[in-house]
């Protein structure tokens, strides 16, 4: 069996600190409003069904940029569009502290969702392109893992520097950030076409399943089979599931603890924190535990499929008991419980897209999965408004999120089946060559 080089490991380690990196920017830049949300809604006057839509326009946005951004991504790399888009959303989070009115906020909002867009898709067609399959589940868990290390940081972070200097620097300081983070993305990664690799590398990357060579970039039709699979539908009804719970924590768990627990601005950005500790460690162990599951001789498919299964029926499980405890003490543990299930859940899931797909098509099923996802998750800031203002609590809100996850493992559990070599995906893949 041929050796990994230091030259490749050199590229995974740098290809996978940068995705990290570009994460937690990612995530930083997101986490602002809701860090904000309770100086942003008295400033511009805004009720909780009006920060609902605010909060809901960024991940609609991002929802509907899946699906064409997944195609650019096969088509032009990882290094020039993530680069770009990082770009692009830190300028619109630099405008962001510029605003004066509700639609204006709502247009920088949406441009942020958009720009957004690129990640995650980018980061499964990094790691298909430079990883075994036998390797992927670990870098996958770690670049994912930003996406819950980014909200453990943020409350204490960007409460500090909202205290500290307002909102609306805050909102310009992460923008800066993000524009330097960009730059030094472009300025270090490769696409994987873009580097002479030797026999050696080559045959460790491809694992003994090598690829047929074929023309850069993607056809209509070959994007198009895509959504012929059951396995693609299952992911994207599976994802919805996810990313509610998800985003509805994200967004609402600081106003949760400010109007339903009565904490301050302060107190709050130091609990918020709390639930994403767990939630990092069920991300960051989501990959390792696929890799295992692999290693032990369990399915492609499955080692997957499972983690996912387990945390959406973990993550309702806990946060069933969080919306009616009394004590505050215990709603902060069920929901940190809940967090570490859930993206437990996100992390296998974004596991299965880079073993569910030929190479170039990885990127495209990410997006469409992620569409799937962001779509049933910008319902979760505006019903969660809504169900606020009417019944000026969130026990029903949190029960909502908790149906929609124990639905969403059933997704998974009986419509996402093993690939099998004659599946669409692959058939595409031999006839364009």
């Amino acid at each position: 069996m041929p050796t990994k080089s230091p030259r490749l490991k050199r590229i995974q380690t740098v290809a996978v600190a940068f995705l990290t990196v570009a994460g937690i920017v990612n995530y930083l830049d997101r986490s602002t409003l809701s860090i904000a949300n309770h100086s942003v809604a008295q400033e511009l006057h805004l009720n909780a069904s009006e920060m609902g839509l605010l909060l809901s326009a960024f991940s609609l946005a991002y929802a509907f940029a899946q699906l064409p951004v997944g195609a650019l991504l096969d088509r032009f790399g990882s290094r020039v569009m993530l680069g770009l888009g990082m770009l692009v959303w830190s300028v619109a989070q630099v405008t962001g502290g510029f605003i004066q009115t509700l639609n204006h906020f709502l247009i920088a909002r949406v441009v942020l969702g958009v720009a957004e867009a690129p990640l995650f898709p980018a980061g499964a067609k990094v790691i298909h392109e430079w990883f075994a399959v036998r390797e992927r589940g670990g870098p996958t868990g770690t670049f994912i893992s930003s996406s819950t290390i980014a909200p453990m940081i943020a409350p204490p972070l960007l409460t500090v520097l909202m205290l500290s200097f307002g909102w609306r620097p805050m909102f310009v300081i992460m923008g800066v950030l993000g524009v330097l983070v960009s730059i030094g993305w472009y300025a270090v990664y490769r696409n994987r076409d873009q580097v002479a690799l030797s026999a050696d590398e080559t045959a460790w990357l491809e694992d003994g399943a090598k690829e047929p060579p074929r023309a850069k970039g993607i056809s209509f039709a070959e994007w198009g089979m895509l959504l012929k699979l059951r396995n693609t539908w299952g992911m994207i009804f599976g994802f919805m599931g996810v990313i509610y719970m998800v985003w509805l924590y994200l967004t609402w768990l600081p106003g949760y603890l400010e109007k339903e627990r009565h904490l301050s601005i302060a107190h709050t950005g130091w609990l918020v924190a709390i639930p994403y500790v767990f939630g990092t460690i069920g991300m960051a162990g989501s990959g390792f535990i696929a890799d295992y599951l692999l290693k032990r001789g369990v399915a492609p498919i499955r080692s997957r499929k499972w983690p996912v299964c387990v945390g959406l029926i973990g993550a309702a499980a806990f946060t069933v008991p969080a919306a009616y405890t009394p004590s505050t003490a215990l709603a902060i543990t069920y929901v940190s419980l809940a967090m570490f299930f859930v993206n437990l859940a996100s992390g296998s899931a974004w596991a299965l897209v880079s073993i569910a797909a030929p190479r170039h098509l990885v990127a495209s099923l990410g997006s469409m999965q992620n569409f799937g996802g962001y779509l049933g998750g910008s319902f979760a800031p505006v019903i969660t408004g809504i169900v606020v203002d009417q019944t000026h609590s969130f026990v029903n809100a949190l029960l909502i999120s908790a149906a929609i996850a124990f639905a969403a493992a059933f997704v998974y559990l009986f419509v996402v089946k093993e690939v099998k070599p004659d599946d669409a995906t692959h058939a595409a893949a031999a006839q364009t060559t």
